[in-house]
């Protein structure tokens, strides 16, 4: 006991220690603060970043806390000790990746979040080890993701303004209604809650479920099996309103784990339970579904207030049978079954059992039995058309052969964080877009290279090493104590095996948060050598007291330089002077410089590039087309595959008129972008617009050239239009990949010259419009006339439109059909 004692030589002084609760206060608020701002998804853009800034700060708050705790009461003595140290090298290993990172913006926040999840991870395992700090963290993390399933469901049942009310002093509202909380896509409506996102809210869902199962079964006291009991069939009918098929797919692993973690009789309890509560929600199931998809089309009080009655009054039936059940049933089980707790191999019984009750479920389900009508009927759907030839699993199948393709260019440090986002374009095998690689693990192995993998995984290997080893090394009554933690853990871990989950910020910070809490417990081993030294013991808290003031004054620059740009952004749409626009983003630049959304253009700004490049239009001053062209050149050095940098630069030099520098940027840049439509069409744009200038001047060598480059790419792009014919029927191609009429005009254009009037009257044709007061239809349909014309068959309709539209066409066309054939 004495040596117990003294490795956690704060455990007694914490309760009256107010850093202490200091700092488990944040935590508990950020816990219920952090979700409601998009769940701090990291989608690598301006408009994502100020609430993961915010969060940088408040983490830096927590750290700061954590330092001054530590330098009175932290010693390294223990394999927990040594963890809490050993998790820097997951920030470190992304640090390291800044060297060949593709982005240096992504890669810069990466660093940022991961020290986030370090903090976390040791306040977890620092505030969890005494069981006062392990109720408040489990009750903040149950209770926080209670609050996020009732406020999805009242979103669900067309109470989304009610629910915008509760939050909207400190979230942002779309007309007082949370974004995307329900949400339409070529499934059906599906809920999404604060995730914006059903399949990574799934996620989370079953993380709950389970937590909350077990905690139902594992107690006696009826206030706490009521509470917990009551969420079942409000958790359950929102993971099916998300329609996910892969958490389905799932949940019987993750069952399967943590069944295998408990007694015999704690098994039979957990599957009671939750067969009572599944029951319970296909019952009603249906109403609620056909209720939320009525209720969002046109709001109906009566509707609304009916479905809450039977939401409410079918939990509360579940919750009296569950308190029941542990009340009588589950005492009288433990008796039965204790002499069972014994004898090898009864931890598999069940587990072995419920899987085959599990497959016939599944085929009754599956099959067109009664059983499937209790679902509804797009639930149903989805659930029948889970198989390995859909759409969804055919093209992860394609994100992760082609996350291997990244690898393997970037093997031992991978290519910097948000490497995905940076480089699919180079890597993707069809024309698809998704930012996010759908496997947590493929993705981390992308950004940090094989290194920064194993790191992850021999720390992810040690915390669960020394998890399940205290587990079924300890007593009955302490088995218990952090197995929420790991269950919430191991749903996370599992289901990001096949979808982004982790990209946000928020199910990391609860992830990194149960690990630690999973060893406050389990690390209190000694550590094997000695490290106990002054030195070590000091030096240890001073720095995570620096890095933390550090992280503050970044997290206040970053977030002071987000506000100045939306400052920006406000002022455009009012005010059209320069110097009005300027003033906020040269501050926003002056505090984050490397903030590439800054300085390019998006659906509302123009950037501040744009913005010089528009006044240089203007007025011709070389000052201001130079220092748009010294962002883009540092630019190119640290964003190197961002396409808008390289459409920056090409819009700088056609201004300038220098095509030929245009075409070099973009030959040289086709190969980082094999599916991107629009760079086919710019190299065939401007290699047919050189090849005609050099017609012009008599330049027959260039001409031939550049013609002859055009017709290179185009013949490219119908060789890889012949590619996608061979994708799997059931897999869709992405993103468009075909002949577009920019494409067709410019090699009709080098056809016609070549007198081949039929092929280039073909590939014009599909693209005539009667909409002549856009100048790109109205020179399309001027060279198809004249094509026309070539053949003997003028569209004399189309010449009339032509000239009623501009007189000056005549002229035009005349030029044309006088236009000598090239030999």
């Amino acid at each position: 006991m004495a040596k117990k004692q003294k490795l956690d030589p704060s455990v007694q002084a914490e309760k009256s220690s107010i850093i202490y609760w200091l700092l488990i206060s944040f935590v508990v608020v950020f816990m219920f603060w952090s979700p409601f701002k998009k769940a701090l998804f990291n989608g690598n853009s301006y408009s994502f970043e100020r609430p993961i800034y915010s969060s940088f700060i408040w983490s830096s708050l927590i750290l700061l806390l954590v330092g001054i705790f530590f330098f009175f009461v932290w010693k390294w003595q223990s394999q927990r000790d040594a963890l809490a140290v050993a998790v820097w090298l997951i920030p470190i290993t992304y640090i390291i990746s800044l060297i060949p990172a593709a982005s240096h913006y992504y890669s810069t926040n990466m660093v940022y979040i991961q020290i986030m999840y370090a903090i976390f991870f040791i306040a977890g395992t620092y505030l969890a080890r005494n069981k006062l700090g392990n109720s408040i963290l489990s009750t903040a993390l149950m209770g926080s993701g209670y609050v996020l399933v009732l406020f999805g469901l009242l979103n669900w049942l067309g109470n989304g303004k009610f629910a915008g009310s509760l939050v909207g002093w400190f979230v942002e509202l779309d007309k007082g209604i949370y974004r995307d909380a329900v949400m339409t896509d070529s499934n059906g409506l599906r809920l999404t809650s604060v995730f914006q996102y059903a399949n990574s809210y799934a996620a989370y869902l079953i993380a709950i479920l389970f937590a909350s199962l077990f905690l139902v079964s594992k107690s006696r006291k009826w206030y706490i099996i009521g509470i917990h009991a009551f969420m079942l069939v409000p958790v359950i009918i929102s993971f099916f309103l998300t329609l996910s098929r892969g958490a389905i797919v799932v949940v019987p692993f993750i069952l399967l784990i943590i069944l295998f973690f408990q007694k015999l009789n704690r098994q039979i309890l957990i599957l009671v339970h939750m067969v009572l509560a599944f029951i319970a929600s296909f019952v009603i199931l249906q109403k609620i579904t056909n209720a939320g998809i009525e209720l969002n089309k046109q709001f109906n009080s009566s509707l609304s207030r009916n479905s809450w009655l039977i939401v409410i009054g079918v939990s509360l039936a579940v919750t009296l049978l569950s308190i029941l059940i542990q009340k009588f049933a589950a005492p009288y089980i433990e008796r039965k079954l204790e002499r069972f707790n014994d004898r090898k191999l009864t931890n598999i019984i069940v587990p072995i059992a419920a899987t085959v009750i599990g497959i016939v479920g599944a085929l009754l389900i599956f099959a067109d039995t009664g059983a499937s009508k209790l679902l509804p009927e797009n639930v149903r759907t989805r659930i029948a058309n889970i198989n390995f030839a859909q759409h969804s699993v055919l093209e992860r199948g394609t994100f992760y052969r082609d996350a291997i393709k990244v690898f393997k260019d970037y093997p031992l440090l991978g290519a910097g964080g948000g490497a995905w986002s940076a480089l699919f374009e180079k890597y993707q095998s069809n024309p698809y877009i998704s930012r996010q690689a759908h496997n947590f693990f493929l993705q981390y192995l992308v950004e940090v290279g094989i290194v920064g993998l194993l790191i992850f995984l021999l720390f992810l290997g040690a915390v669960f090493y020394l998890f399940i080893r205290k587990h079924f090394n300890s007593q009955s009554e302490t088995k218990d104590s952090h197995f929420l933690f790991f269950i919430v853990a191991v749903s996370l871990l599992i289901h990001s095996l096949i979808d982004f989950d982790l990209s946000y910020v928020y199910l990391g910070i609860v992830l990194f948060l149960s690990l630690g809490a999973m060893i406050s417990n389990a690390g209190d081993v000694p550590f094997r050598w000695n490290l106990d030294r002054p030195l070590i013991n000091k030096g240890y808290p001073a720095l995570l007291f620096i890095l933390s003031l550090t992280l503050f004054f970044i997290s206040v620059r970053l977030l002071s330089a987000n506000g100045s740009y939306n400052e920006s952004i406000k002022v455009i749409q009012t005010s059209k002077d320069y110097n009005q626009i300027i003033a906020p983003l040269n501050k926003a630049l002056s505090l984050h410089p490397t903030q590439p959304d800054y300085l390019l253009p998006n659906d509302v700004f123009p950037g501040k590039i744009g913005l010089l490049l528009q006044v240089y239009n203007q007025t011709k001053k070389e000052e201001f087309f130079n220092e748009s062209d010294q962002y883009l050149k540092d630019l190119r050095k640290k964003e190197p595959f961002n396409r808008s940098v390289l459409y920056q630069q090409l819009a700088a030099y056609k201004l300038k008129n220098q095509l030929d520098e245009a075409e070099k940027l973009v030959d040289a840049k086709l190969g980082n972008y094999p599916w991107i439509i629009s760079m086919y069409e710019e190299s065939i744009a401007l290699n047919t617009d050189l090849g005609n200038q050099a017609m012009t001047a008599k330049n027959n060598q260039s001409r031939d050239q550049h013609w002859n480059k055009a017709m290179e790419v185009y013949n490219l792009v119908l060789t890889k239009m012949k590619e996608l014919e061979s994708l799997p029927k059931d897999q869709a191609q992405g993103q468009p990949f075909n002949i577009t009429n920019k494409i067709a005009l410019s090699i009709g254009q080098i056809k016609y010259f070549h007198g081949d009037y039929a092929t280039s009257s073909g590939l014009l044709k599909p693209f005539v419009s009667d909409q002549l007061d856009d100048p790109a239809n109205r020179m399309i349909a001027r060279w198809y006339y004249a094509t026309t014309s070539k053949q003997n068959t003028p569209d004399k309709a189309l010449y009339d439109k032509l000239i009623a539209k501009d007189p000056n066409e005549k002229q035009q066309i005349e030029a044309l059909l006088n236009a000598e054939v090239v030999k």
